[in-house]
């Protein structure tokens, strides 16, 4: 017990989260604020336009499973599949942070549960 206590408190100080959540534990939360989700209509929102200029897969690109660049700003993204990047969607407070922010851009307003739920169904597929 205090080896855990210990090396969580060593990880955290040296800026290192301790991650516990996995791609399934996210998708469960959405879920349970939802219903079931639907990896067709994630891939179908993922690849629309939804009256602003941008979709997901302008930055991310369909598929999603490698390295792409901002649209904008031109920084590196990381692969957006949890099956080619095993860092992604192991985060709660990142996933929703990020889901905030490009729902913003691509929406214009936050994505429902239903929403994140059916995307990162999807994403969990793509290999």
């Amino acid at each position: 017990m205090f080896w855990k206590l210990f090396s969580g408190s060593v990880l955290m100080s040296l800026g290192l989260a301790v991650l516990g959540a996995t791609p399934s534990d996210l998708l469960k939360t959405y879920e349970s604020q939802s219903g079931k989700a639907s990896p067709t209509r994630g891939e179908q929102f993922f690849n629309a336009k939804h009256g602003k200029e941008w979709s997901c897969a302008s930055c991310h690109e369909n598929p999603p499973n490698h390295d792409t660049k901002h649209i904008v700003t031109g920084k590196v993204i990381k692969p957006l599949s949890p099956n080619a990047n095993s860092m992604r969607f192991t985060d709660e407070a990142k996933a929703d942070k990020w889901f905030k922010r490009n729902c913003n851009d691509v929406l214009g307003r936050d994505c429902t549960a239903q929403e994140k739920a059916d995307v990162l169904a999807w994403l969990m597929t793509v290999k």
